[in-house]
C-alpha cells in the first residue's frame, strides 16, 4: 500500500464520489418530481418506490460487496457499474404516459399503471448498479488504499462531497428540469456516469495488498448476538443512525414537492432556499466539526439532534398567507434544519467509526446498511404518506380521469420528523452508558 495517496487516486476519489452522490442526490430529489410532475401526483407510488430502492441498496451493497471481497476485485465492479449505472439513468427520462400508450397501444388511467411499475421497477434497477459501483465496491476501495496516516484526510473530503452534490443539484437542477426538461436532464446525468464509468477501466488500479478473501457466510456476520454483544457502543450509535434516517425520510422524499404545490413556491424560489440553506448550513458544520473534534461526541450529538428538531419545528409553522414572509421564514428554518442535519450525520458516522472494529470493519458494513437505508426508507416514507394521506389536502388542478392520490405532502411531515429526531435524546444516555463500560473493561484486560 502507497505511504501517501496518490494524485491519481485523489483524482478518481474526488471524480467517482462526487458523480455518485450527484446521482444519488438526484434520485433522491428529483426521480420523485419527475413521477409526481409527469407521470401521476401519486404520493403512494413514490412511497413505494422510495421503500423498494432502501431494500434493494441493503440487499445489493450485502452481496456486492461480499461477491468483491471473494473475487479480490473492486475495479471491474466500479467501472462497469458506472457505466451501466448511468445507461439506466439515461433511461429513465424517457419512461412517460405516452410512450406507453403507444407501445401498448390502451387507454390513459392503463397507460399510467404501466408507467408507474415501469419507474419503480427502474428506479430499482438502477440502485442494482448505483449501489454495486459506489456504495460496495468505491467505499471498499477508498479503504484498500488508504493508510491510517491519511485516512482521516480522504474521509474529510469525502464527507463534503455529499454537500457539494446537494448543492449541485438542489441549487442548479430545478432550473435545469425548466430549462430542457426531465428526459434530457436525466440523459445528460446518465453520460456523464457513463462516461466516468469508461474513465475508471483505464485508470482505476486495486490496492496490490487486495486479496480474495471471505465467504458469502460473511454477510451475516454482524447479526449475530454474541456479536451484538460484544460491540454495544456500536450498535447503539447504529440505533441512533437509525432514528436519524427515519426522521429524514419521514419529510424528504415530499421535500421539493411540498414546497412547489403546499407552498407555491416556484422552481427558482425553491431551489435559492434550499440552495442557500446548504451553503450557510455546510460552512456553520464545517467551523462546528473543528470544535467537536476536541469534545465527547456523543454529548454534542445532544446538541445537534436539538438544532435539526428546532429546523423542522420552524420548517412546520412556516406558512404564511405573505409569499415573501414565507420565502424568508422557511428559508431560515431551512437552515437551520439543514444545520442540525448534516451535524448529526457526521456525528453519527464518526462515532460509528470509532466504535467499528478494524479486523472486522467489512464484515459489519451490512449492519450499517440495515440502520443507515433499509430502516429509514421503510418506516420514514411510510410515515411521512400515512400523514399525508390521513390530512388529505387536495391537489389543486387534478384532472378527474387522472390516477392520483389526489392529495399532496402536508406540514405536519415536519412536525412528525421533529419528534422522531427528539428520541434520538432517549438512545444518547445508554450510548453514554456502554461506551464508558466497555472502556473500562478494555483497560481491565
Amino acid at each position: 500500500m502507497q505511504k501517501v495517496f496518490s494524485k491519481q487516486n485523489w483524482a478518481i476519489l474526488v471524480l467517482f464520489g462526487l458523480i455518485g452522490q450527484i446521482a444519488w442526490s438526484v434520485e433522491n430529489m428529483y426521480f420523485n418530481l419527475f413521477v409526481f410532475d409527469t407521470v401521476a401526483p401519486d404520493l403512494d407510488a413514490i412511497t413505494l418506490m422510495v421503500q423498494l430502492s432502501g431494500i434493494t441498496a441493503t440487499v445489493t451493497t450485502l452481496v456486492a460487496g461480499t461477491l468483491s471481497d471473494k473475487l479480490g476485485n473492486r475495479r471491474r465492479f466500479i467501472s462497469y457499474g458506472y457505466l451501466i449505472w448511468g445507461f439506466t439513468v439515461g433511461l429513465f427520462g424517457f419512461l412517460s404516459v405516452d410512450t406507453a400508450k403507444a407501445i401498448f397501444s390502451t387507454d390513459t388511467t392503463t397507460a399510467i399503471t404501466l408507467t408507474l411499475v415501469a419507474v419503480i421497477v427502474g428506479d430499482c434497477v438502477m440502485t442494482v448498479f448505483g449501489s454495486t459501483a459506489n456504495d460496495a465496491a468505491f467505499n471498499a476501495w477508498v479503504t484498500d488504499n488508504t493508510e491510517e496516516s491519511y485516512r482521516g484526510k480522504v474521509e474529510g473530503v469525502l464527507s463534503v462531497l455529499p454537500l457539494f452534490a446537494m448543492l449541485i443539484v438542489a441549487g442548479g437542477f430545478g432550473i435545469l428540469v425548466e430549462t430542457i426538461g426531465y428526459q434530457w436532464l436525466f440523459l445528460g446525468l446518465g453520460v456523464v456516469i457513463s462516461v466516468c464509468g469508461a474513465v475508471g477501466i483505464f485508470f482505476i488500479q486495486d490496492s496490490p495488498a487486495l486479496e480474495k478473501k471471505g465467504t458469502l457466510k460473511d454477510i451475516f456476520y454482524g447479526f449475530k448476538p454474541s456479536v451484538v454483544k460484544q460491540n454495544k457502543p456500536l450498535y447503539l450509535s447504529l440505533c441512533i443512525m437509525g432514528v436519524y434516517g427515519v426522521a429524514c425520510q419521514i419529510f424528504m422524499p415530499y421535500l421539493i414537492i411540498y414546497m412547489k404545490t403546499f407552498l407555491s413556491f416556484s422552481v427558482v424560489e425553491y431551489s435559492i432556499v434550499f440552495g442557500l440553506a446548504i451553503v450557510v448550513g455546510a460552512v456553520i458544520n464545517i467551523i462546528l466539526g473543528g470544535v467537536c473534534d476536541k469534545l465527547d461526541k456523543t454529548k454534542v450529538l445532544y446538541i445537534a439532534a436539538g438544532i435539526m428538531a428546532v429546523g423542522l419545528l420552524g420548517m412546520y409553522f412556516m406558512h404564511f398567507e405573505d409569499k415573501i414572509t414565507t420565502l424568508l421564514t422557511f428559508g431560515v428554518a431551512g437552515f437551520i434544519m439543514i444545520t442540525g442535519y448534516i451535524f448529526v450525520s457526521a456525528l453519527c458516522g464518526a462515532l460509528v467509526r470509532d466504535y467499528t472494529p478494524e479486523r472486522d470493519a467489512g464484515k459489519l458494513q451490512g449492519v450499517r446498511m440495515i440502520f443507515s437505508v433499509l430502516i429509514p426508507m421503510l418506516v420514514g416514507p411510510m410515515l411521512g404518506n400515512a400523514i399525508n394521506r390521513m390530512r388529505n389536502i387536495p391537489l389543486e388542478n387534478a384532472g378527474a380521469d387522472a390516477m392520483t392520490t389526489q392529495y399532496i405532502p402536508a406540514p405536519e411531515i415536519f412536525l412528525a420528523g421533529a419528534i422522531v429526531a427528539a428520541l434520538m435524546f432517549a438512545l444518547i444516555p445508554l450510548l453514554t452508558k456502554a461506551a464508558k463500560r466497555a472502556k473500562e473493561n478494555e483497560n481491565k484486560e
